[in-house]
């Protein structure tokens, strides 16, 4: 069913400096960080992202797959027994499965509109929770893992998403071995580790390129790298 077409408040989400300070407020569009709405679309979003995940290579042999049991175990009639006509009979011990798994591919899609509103939903949570970190910078003064852990700990986080963007590498080179957090690519935001951690972290240039691509007017235009990442996400 469509969605109906809902006025959205703006949403004033807290900005801290590049040393971890809060540094006053800053406005987005209600569309993509104040949301409301039918959570089953976020649970189908992560749903078909896990589905995607399965290798989807169980399988079991059948009773045609077994070697050996072509030969009847005993004659038709007159041993009092119940009629065989192999050893590999399902219902025989190292018989075959009935019904058993097959290789198979578990991924399915769900339509962009349904993506983009399931991200919009978490990305909305998020935000409700106060658990969205909008910072003005994340260079650091060295690229290491040591200076990454001391910006993170003092922004107040424990279980991050940080969100880059292009001009963030260095931070990726210095905090991807935190195993706390987790760095992800713009292109790559998702509905699963939107979710999966317990705050978000990312610039207000970031911030802006989710909003504009996420919002009516950005997605206007056709589909996004959001969208992209999503699909190679799930």
């Amino acid at each position: 069913m469509p969605e109906q077409t809902t006025q959205h408040n703006p949403v004033k989400l807290p900005l801290y400096s590049a040393a971890s300070e809060r540094a006053g407020e800053i406005e987005f569009a209600g569309a993509v960080f104040g949301r409301d709405g039918d959570r089953s679309v976020v649970h189908e979003a992560v749903q078909m992202q896990l589905a995607k995940r399965r290798s989807g290579t169980a399988a079991t042999k059948t009773r045609g797959l077994i070697s050996g049991g072509g030969r009847k175990p005993w004659r038709q009639k007159g041993t009092g027994r119940a009629r065989a006509g192999s050893t590999r009979s399902p219902i025989w011990r190292g018989g075959g499965t009935i019904f058993g798994p097959v290789p198979r591919d578990y991924s399915f899609k769900m339509p962009k509109k349904a993506w983009r509103r399931a991200l919009c939903l978490a990305l909305s949570d998020r935000a409700r929770e106060g658990k969205v970190y909008i910072v003005e910078s994340l260079a650091l003064p060295e690229s290491k893992t040591k200076r990454a852990k001391e910006f993170l700990d003092k922004l107040g986080v424990n279980h991050a998403l940080v969100v880059l963007g292009e001009a963030d590498a260095g931070f990726y080179r210095a905090s991807r071995n935190l195993a706390a957090h987790k760095t992800l690519a713009l292109a790559g935001l998702n509905v699963f580790d939107l979710l999966n951690y317990d705050e978000l972290v990312m610039t207000e240039a970031t911030a802006r390129a989710i909003e504009s691509r996420l919002s009516a007017d950005g997605t206007a235009r056709g589909e996004s790298a959001v969208e992209k990442a999503g699909g190679e996400a799930r």
